[in-house]
């Protein structure tokens, strides 16, 4: 039995691993993190960030462990400089149905790293390895709160999908997909019971499919 891997993780996120990869020769180094594998509606969201070498933000962290305002205010702070390289994209939901969502989480990591101009010669990916990857890359474990520019990715990825899931409580107000991002809460598996599914569950996920509702409107 393979023993369990311990982690000392610093206080905050810091540039250790962007500075280690740039130690080995490469110059530009991006973090990479999704935001949406495990909701039941929705697409999945990965970003991609390269920060400079000297780049602060007080309070940047992992997104999981900031307010919805922090994650909002630190989203536009990274948007809007232009010093810091970013690229959003997703796998839509009949990829997710299509591929599986593990495939379909890899495939928005690629459109994302692949989107930024130019592109990075060494990527940090938040968690297990990708296989396949399409550029020089390693996996780091809780990778959102060991890497700086991971974190900046998971803030981007996270806010960006639930300003889309709010969008779409616009369009599907009896669903409150404002409110719980597509989760499988209690609130949002009552509503499919009563209404049925929308174009944007993931019929490919079992709560939903088994459910074998007609299209919501």
């Amino acid at each position: 039995m393979r023993a369990r891997q311990e982690f000392t993780l610093p206080p905050a996120p810091d540039m250790s691993a962007e500075q280690s990869a740039h130690a080995a020769g490469h110059a530009r180094v991006c973090g990479i993190d999704e935001a949406g594998r495990g909701p039941l509606a929705g697409p999945v969201v990965a970003a991609a960030v390269v920060l400079p070498a000297d780049y602060e933000l007080p309070g940047l962290n992992d997104s999981k462990k900031l307010t919805a305002r922090r994650r909002e205010q630190l989203y536009e702070l990274l948007m809007n400089d232009p010093l810091v390289h970013k690229c959003v994209a997703t796998a839509t939901v009949a990829e997710i149905d299509e591929l599986n969502i593990l495939r379909a989480t890899h495939l928005a990591m690629a459109r994302a790293a692949q989107g930024l101009v130019p592109p990075p010669d060494f990527c940090l990916i938040d968690g297990l390895a990708v296989p396949g990857f399409p550029l020089p890359s390693t996996n780091l474990v809780k990778g959102d709160a060991r890497s700086l520019s991971i974190a900046a990715a998971s803030v981007l990825a996270k806010v960006t999908r639930d300003r889309y899931m709010c969008e779409l409580a616009r369009q599907y107000p009896r669903y409150g997909f404002d409110r719980h991002a597509g989760y499988g809460t209690k609130a949002h598996l009552q509503a499919i019971q009563q209404y049925g599914i929308t174009p944007h569950h993931r019929r490919s996920f079992a709560p939903v499919a088994q459910m074998e509702l007609p299209l919501g409107l």
